[in-house]
């Protein structure tokens, strides 16, 4: 993934680039394997997290950026300066937090998180980085959850959360599409990562009940492997049976 940049070495000869990629929530599970991948396909991977203890073997041109995501005047601060020093392509929307159980015993702020986390950050950082991303016919990859098209009792708000940010990325498609700007998708079901750290259940424990995230990145791959021209704007993976279990109480 590499291009003219517009700089010269001291032979005359135009230096290339590599494009950049920012993916939220870097730090571990399905973030973390994206930008894995991203750096493989040969991407400058800029990866917001709240920490990287899990990130200290990734490979060169991933660059671990500590920073709360609620923090938008510092993280819309970090964005910018990627975006004025980088050719940013790729922005993936990953970060996320769940909270489960009955409606009424959220409180505001447990709402509060889900809904800017889930919704509010990649709406900014889209609208930061779109006239770039549009420049560069780039893409904007949404990391959402089956739970969007669905009935989520016990994650009322989280699901709401994720059909705002499907909703969204359906839209900004047809708003961005004559610009050549991909804008994606990406719906998994139950995944074997600490998303569910705070629920009284987790996967199943057969292989067959669960995806690894290293696979929702392949879907991610998959989407920037595609002709131009050709746009695969939704999609959904789901393990082949359906089953979870309930965490056993200490």
């Amino acid at each position: 993934m590499k291009r003219n940049s517009g700089v010269f070495d001291s032979a005359g000869r135009e230096m290339e680039m590599r494009d950049a990629a920012i993916v939220t929530g870097a730090s571990s599970g399905i973030g973390l394997e994206i930008a894995r991948t991203l750096c493989r396909l040969g991407y400058e991977v800029f990866g917001i997290g709240r920490s990287f203890a899990e990130a200290e073997t990734l490979q060169d041109g991933f660059h671990r950026i500590v920073c709360d995501v609620l923090d938008t005047e510092r993280l819309s601060g970090i964005v910018r300066e990627i975006a004025s020093r980088n050719n940013v392509t790729v922005l993936v929307n990953n970060a996320g937090i769940a909270v489960y159980g009955l409606h009424e015993e959220l409180n505001a702020k447990k709402i509060q998180q889900m809904v800017r986390t889930n919704l509010e950050v990649p709406m900014i950082l889209t609208c930061q980085l779109l006239r770039q991303l549009k420049k560069n016919a780039g893409y904007v990859i949404n990391i959402s959850s089956v739970t969007a098209s669905g009935s989520n009792p016990h994650g009322c708000a989280y699901g709401a959360t994720k059909a705002g940010l499907s909703s969204f990325s359906r839209s900004l498609f047809d708003e961005a599409r004559k610009y050549g700007v991909r804008v994606v998708t990406i719906s998994p079901d139950m995944t074997r990562t600490n998303l569910y750290r705070n629920a009284d259940f987790q996967e199943g424990e057969e292989e067959e009940s669960y995806l690894m995230p290293g696979e929702v990145a392949d879907a991610v791959a998959y989407v920037l492997g595609q002709r131009e021209g050709l746009v695969v704007t939704d999609i959904t993976l789901k393990p082949q049976i359906h089953r979870i279990r309930r965490k056993s109480r200490c």
